[in-house]
């Protein structure tokens, strides 16, 4: 089944082009069917590159989703056009008042400040507190997993030193698991940020569970016992490329920067980039939309509390 979202976005057109079914508003209207409701509050500062990232992961799936992308109100973003923000996204405020059977908090560049400094911080722990009684399941991803178990459990986030910057092997922590069904005993994943949440914080928390780590990348997904709060600390729905710009992109700023592991044929910033981590991640979105959403949630969305 596709996934359902505005005629004019642009990830309508890339998405088509990969073979990604996907379905535009003026079409799902005619079809008596009710989607599933998903939000994605989109913190990164390339709204479209991570819109497009997630759509096409999220679209891959059996089940009709209709998206809402929602952005902060309290922060003004200078790497995405205005025309596309006005057109296509929504405030927390306006949509305070409704319900979503799944909620997306994305990673935002400013994991190395404190959560307290973050322009939209007090913006960002309404939302999830809101969620808890308007969204059936929610899924953090990087930084907004550090966030979120930070807000909800006090779980601090640890500075590294040196950037975790690469696609690494994990493994299953907790076998029999709706979330990993499918998954290989090895599977891969990406990462890239500078600060960490540590296995020891995590243990001491009744509610949590971790699902998967990595013996260099760390804790990878962490659970609420009751499943409907997803921390995802790496980027599973990065593009091919993502990480490549990334590299160059610091590199053009002049930082010292190791090219990020396991990424490049041979480990050779001038060769492409070997995808290892596809699979699991179209794995990863579909086993969450459909046994923590589609199983669970109410078909009236009124109900969800």
């Amino acid at each position: 089944m596709p996934v359902k979202i505005a005629d004019n976005l642009p990830a309508v057109q890339t998405l088509t082009q990969e073979n990604i079914f996907v379905i535009t508003e003026s079409r799902a209207s005619h079809q008596d069917i009710r989607p599933l409701r998903i939000g994605i509050m989109n913190l990164m500062p390339d709204k479209i590159s991570t819109e497009t990232q997630l759509l096409r992961v999220i679209g891959n799936t059996p089940l009709q989703v209709e998206v809402v992308l929602l952005q902060p109100a309290s922060h003004t973003s200078r790497h995405t056009p205005f025309e596309h923000l006005s057109a296509f996204y929504r405030t927390f405020e306006e949509v305070k008042d409704e319900k979503f059977d799944g909620l997306v908090i994305t990673g935002a560049p400013v994991e190395e400040m404190n959560f307290e400094q973050t322009d939209y911080w007090t913006e960002l722990q309404t939302v999830m507190d809101w969620a808890d009684h308007h969204v059936f399941s929610i899924l953090y991803i990087c930084w907004a997993a550090q966030a979120g178990l930070y807000h909800h459990f006090g779980i601090p986030k640890y500075s590294l030193p040196e950037k975790m910057f690469g696609v690494f092997p994990h493994t299953v922590s907790k076998p029999n698991v709706p979330l990993l069904r499918g998954f290989d005993d090895i599977f891969w994943a990406p990462h890239s940020r500078h600060t960490e949440v540590r296995r020891e914080d995590i243990e001491k928390v009744e509610d949590l569970t971790i699902l998967a780590e990595s013996q260099e990348a760390g804790v990878y997904i962490v659970a609420s016992n009751n499943g409907r709060h997803i921390f995802v600390t790496g980027h599973a729905e990065y593009d091919p490329d993502t990480l490549k710009n990334e590299y160059l992109r610091d590199l053009d700023k002049g930082l010292c920067m190791h090219p990020p592991k396991n990424y490049f044929i041979d480990n050779d910033p001038e060769k492409p980039p070997l995808v290892t981590w596809r699979s699991h991640a179209n794995l990863l979105y579909n086993n969450w939309l459909n046994y923590y959403v589609y199983q669970e949630t109410p078909f009236d969305l009124a109900q969800i509390d």
